[in-house]
């Protein structure tokens, strides 16, 4: 093991006592829900980052995935009744088929034509669920999603589903290190850096583009099954355009390009609504104004802004 993989394996053991101390230290209900929508909402820029971050291809729409993951699980296990375990894996294999529909003829365009037509494809899937409503529920969303169990094991809002999502975002987090650790993923940085100069050395741009799309997707269907099984309510407001606006300020602010940026800019955008729950009208101008500041003076991302502080204190003092 080289020394930077066994720095790795430190930071991840690090960040799993934290988690796990957080988890059973805490007894309060709110707090651990809180942090289960962040956990959330990590796997959701964790996607988004591997596309815009090291692939520089910007989604509008990627909240669909989110839909599609979440509508499937719900569809199968609560009208089906369809083991929610395999309705996972029906909801990762839908989010994934259809991003390799999109995708095939989308991601052959570039900056804003991409963002237009993946802002169409998001927009598509939201009217499709608000019509479909003998089998969506429609405006009024669905009900009736089971709660999801494993032998004896309940996970119920509490430690056992805070546990659940944040095992699998470390999992996620994992395999999305050690894919940039590899061959695909300096072809990834190839393609963000020049896609002109990476088709000359010989990488099939287009294909690489799609598979982390469909990646970035699976990501967006698992997120969706965790939100599904957890408030076991789903309505089409969820899965807009402004939540799809909300995981691209999220990847933005917390850092692109960075797999604790995902998580940083999860935890920012999750709990700013908590803080200013008695400013909500001005909720919008508030992110926008963060978002603002955070361009300006930290253009790299609140990672990258936070670690270029921490150098500079550091050679102060020295």
């Amino acid at each position: 093991m080289t020394d930077k993989n066994k720095y790795l394996w430190i930071e991840y053991l690090i960040f799993a006592c934290a988690v796990s101390t957080f988890g059973l230290v805490t007894e309060n209900t709110y707090y651990l829900q809180i942090m289960t929508f962040i956990g959330i909402n990590t796997l959701l820029g964790l996607g988004l980052n591997m596309l815009m971050g090291y692939t520089g291809q910007v989604s509008l729409g990627h909240a669909a995935f989110y839909g599609i993951g979440a509508y499937t699980t719900a569809i199968l296990s609560g009208t089906y009744g369809l083991n929610p375990w395999l309705a996972l894996v029906c909801a990762v294999a839908a989010a994934v088929l259809i991003a390799f529909v999109v995708g095939l003829p989308t991601l052959r365009l570039s900056g804003y034509y991409l963002a237009m037509g993946t802002l169409g494809f998001g927009m598509i899937i939201n009217i499709v669920i608000r019509e479909w409503d003998n089998v969506t529920g429609g405006a009024s969303g669905f009900v009736g999603i089971p709660v999801l169990e494993a032998g004896s094991i309940v996970f119920m809002s509490g430690a056992s589903y805070y546990f659940l999502v944040w095992g699998i975002v470390l999992a996620a987090m994992i395999i999305c290190r050690r894919l940039l650790a590899s061959r695909t993923g300096r072809a990834l940085r190839a393609i963000h850096d020049g896609e002109n100069a990476a088709v000359a050395i010989g990488i099939n741009t287009h294909l690489l583009k799609l598979e982390i799309f469909m990646f970035s997707a699976a990501l967006g269907a698992v997120a969706g099954f965790l939100y599904a099984h957890f408030v076991l309510f789903i309505s089409p407001e969820s899965f807009g355009f402004m939540f799809s606006i909300k995981i691209v300020t999220m990847v933005v602010i917390g850092g692109m390009a960075s797999v604790w940026g995902a998580l940083l800019g999860a935890a920012v955008l999750t709990l700013l609504p908590e803080v200013l729950h008695g400013f909500a009208e001005y909720e919008m101008i508030i992110f926008g104004l963060i978002l603002m500041l955070v361009m300006i003076f930290m253009p790299q991302g609140l990672t990258q802004g936070i670690m270029d502080m921490i150098r500079t204190a550091r050679r102060a003092k020295a």
